[in-house]
């Protein structure tokens, strides 16, 4: 006998539909198994999708996320998409157009919360599961060539490529300027290698813009069956914590704006946040708005 399974089908990171990150959230996943999941996030086939169930432990919701591939322990615009997606269909009850919401996932209890604006937007907050790790610096040569660019458009005035997390490992690099990020290009059998060799795979490019504090950026992950991400939430999350990391103040609140998903024509806006205290990153953050696209069901056996 089939079971039935509502979703909801959302665009993060935008207030526009049709951009920002497409989100799939099953808001009563109990019952589905892991492999059943990982089928259903391959059929939607978006970076990835959401399944909430009962919690476990000290949160409110447990939830599992799906790339069209893998289960992953975090990632940004699940967790705003699903407590936007919570809270507009009535499971999370705003008081006073706010509330926060825990998340328990693979990589620990995520926090979100909550705010209604005037113009009727939700925004979700959430606050990054760990604190930021800084893994292994990679030779130019070689991200160079996973990105299809010249090692003169990589930027090492500031740091080096180099793996950072806050839950979710990404290789990152500063590129030159604009024109440079928007020539970068997934060169798959370099990115092969990379995995091969034991290296973050998932590749996150970024440059300055003129605006203050205003960043773009690209996220490639083509061996997670995700080519290129219009919005990557852990992946920025993690880069303000190593922004902050590398500021010259010992403490202070940084603020970036971060677009992505331009040349994809999926424009999408990620706000970030970093305290940093005594040299160290205590707190990160990103946050976005959500727009609802549509509802419907899954017919599971």
């Amino acid at each position: 006998m089939k079971k039935t399974y509502d979703y909801f089908l959302c665009d993060v990171f935008t207030d526009i539909a049709f951009g920002g990150n497409a989100l799939a959230v099953f808001p009563k996943a109990d019952g589905l198994s892991g492999e059943q999941m990982q089928k259903i996030a391959r059929e939607f086939n978006f970076s990835e999708s959401a399944f909430v169930f009962e919690p476990e432990g000290e949160g409110d919701k447990k939830v599992r996320i799906f790339t069209p591939t893998r289960e992953v322990p975090f990632a940004g615009h699940p967790n705003v998409g699903t407590a936007f997606v919570l809270a507009e269909s009535g499971v999370i009850d705003l008081q006073g157009g706010r509330a926060t919401v825990v998340f328990e996932e693979l990589a620990g209890l995520v926090s979100v919360d909550l705010m209604r604006h005037d113009n009727g937007m939700l925004e979700a907050k959430v606050r990054a599961p760990e604190q930021l790790s800084l893994g292994e610096a990679l030779p130019v040569e070689r991200i160079a060539e996973a990105v299809s660019l010249s090692t003169y458009d990589i930027c090492v005035e500031h740091h080096q490529p180099q793996v950072i997390s806050v839950g979710l490992p990404f290789l990152c690099a500063r590129v030159s300027n604009l024109p440079a990020l928007q020539r970068a290009r997934p060169n798959v059998a370099a990115i092969e290698q990379l995995e091969s060799d034991g290296i973050v795979a998932d590749i996150h490019l970024y440059t300055h813009l003129q605006e203050e504090n205003t960043l773009q950026a690209r996220m490639f992950a083509p061996l997670d069956g995700v080519p290129e991400d219009p919005a990557t939430g852990s992946a920025n999350a993690a880069l303000a914590g190593l922004l902050a990391h590398l500021q010259p103040a010992d403490s202070g609140h940084f603020e970036w704006s971060i677009k992505q998903g331009m040349e994809m024509h999926k424009p999408s806006l990620i706000k970030a946040t970093a305290v940093k205290q005594a040299n160290s990153v205590t707190e990160i953050t990103i946050a976005g708005t959500s727009v609802m696209l549509s509802e419907g069901r899954f017919f599971i056996e």
